[in-house]
């Protein structure tokens, strides 16, 4: 009996990550070049880009756009990754078109990657659907990423952190270098002051003759935060954010800029307030509705940076359940949360990726006099139940999906 497209695609895992676009070009080429003609804005960073496609996603329908979007990584299904008009692509129609990227594959006698697979079905899906645009997420770096093969009528790059070094390179330099390899000759590219990496990025649009917007950070205040909701200003403008936390307020500037640098053809700049209003993306800063859990994505320092003031903001000190992937900054993260956390409880989140919990234990020790170590995240949930107050869970998407399995055992 054949095997189902997404069958398919879950045997492609062991292939892990391969930088570059050989692969992508020669799939999409046997595919008829679905990429060619797509409308698309290409947003990339380290922090945020999966919110600010949110944003965008949310302004645009708003506006009465037909739209797509590409995203990753999922948390529990991978159809969550491609979705048409504000919906998850449906089960059918995702192994359908698996099974056209494998017959691809076949034919261009390419070994694809996971990732490189699943962006050749998302863009395969929003030239089918016919979108008026897609929002395409960096899935790592930029430069070398299989999105990279669109041509955007806008490129995003948000903050930049240390992650994944071990491909992008161990500095900040570097890593800011692979995510502005998105931008494009004559493309306009909106962007953030964080530094070291706006230097990069202004040197590159040099380079290439790509005009950047710059935001700065001190143009954006919070006003508000609730457990819901982020209220800011910018721009001498308020805005009520669908989305939780302070660091929205970034997240909502960039959607902004970017849906100006985009142009006005459905006079979409008047859908822009309830467009961030109507805004939701689950597991950030994330109530779960019967649970005294805030469930959350967070995976770098500086994320990390704005969820310790956020939880303490809103919530106060936490019983903190935590696990990380290997090729995160665990040691900066574990010195920012560790100031939040009432009780630190650490496992490892089931993912050949994730880091030994000892080791991310040890980072925690260093900061925390109370840190204990479970064999699985649900045990550590188990045990964070049995204190009171709120507890936050944190650390990567494998360690929500596996928060929100153990959920599921208990309903």
């Amino acid at each position: 009996m054949e095997q189902g497209g997404v069958h398919w695609l879950e045997n492609l895992a062991g292939r892990g990550i391969k930088p570059g676009l050989e692969n992508i070009t020669a799939l999409l080429n046997s595919l008829g070049d679905p990429q060619k003609g797509l409308r698309a804005i290409h947003v990339a960073g380290s922090d945020g880009k999966g919110s600010v496609c949110c944003l965008l996603e949310s302004i645009l329908l708003s506006a009465g756009y037909s739209t797509g979007m590409f995203t990753s990584p999922h948390i529990l299904s991978v159809n969550e990754c491609i979705r048409i008009d504000g919906k998850d692509i449906d089960d059918i129609y995702l192994d359908r078109l698996l099974l056209d990227v494998r017959d691809a594959a076949k034919r261009a006698g390419c070994e694809c990657t996971n990732f490189e697979a699943l962006t050749a079905c998302a863009l395969k899906a929003f030239t089918d659907r016919k979108v008026d645009i897609a929002i395409v997420e960096v899935g790592m770096g930029g430069r070398l990423d299989s999105t990279n093969i669109i041509e955007p009528e806008v490129t995003v790059i948000n903050g930049i952190g240390l992650e994944h070094t071990q491909y992008l390179g161990r500095d900040l330099e570097s890593i800011a270098s692979e995510k502005a390899g998105i931008m494009k000759h004559g493309i306009p590219c909106v962007t953030i002051n964080t530094g070291i990496a706006l230097d990069v990025i202004k040197e590159r649009s040099k380079e290439i003759g790509c005009p950047i917007v710059v935001i700065d950070p001190e143009d954006i205040e919070v006003t508000g935060l609730t457990q819901d909701r982020a209220m800011i200003r910018y721009a001498c403008d308020t805005y009520s954010i669908g989305l939780v936390g302070s660091c929205q307020g970034r997240n909502a500037a960039l959607a902004v800029e970017t849906v100006r640098a985009l142009g006005d053809s459905k006079g979409i700049e008047q859908f822009i307030r309830v467009g961030l209003e109507d805004a939701r993306w689950p597991a950030r800063m994330q109530k779960l509705d019967g649970y005294p859990i805030i469930l959350d994505v967070t995976h770098t320092s500086k994320g990390a940076e704005f969820l310790m003031m956020d939880i303490e903001r809103i919530y106060g000190r936490v019983a903190l359940v935590t696990g990380m992937l290997s090729d995160k900054d665990l040691d900066g993260v574990a010195s920012l949360l560790s100031k939040i956390s009432k009780k630190v409880l650490v496992s490892s989140p089931d993912s050949p990726r994730a880091a030994d919990k000892e080791i991310l234990a040890a980072c925690y020790r260093k900061y925390h006099d109370d840190v204990t170590v479970y064999d699985s995240i649900g045990a550590a949930l188990d045990a964070a139940l049995k204190e009171d107050g709120m507890i936050l869970v944190t650390g990567s998407f494998r360690t929500a999906e596996d928060c929100l399995r153990w959920l599921r055992t208990r309903t």
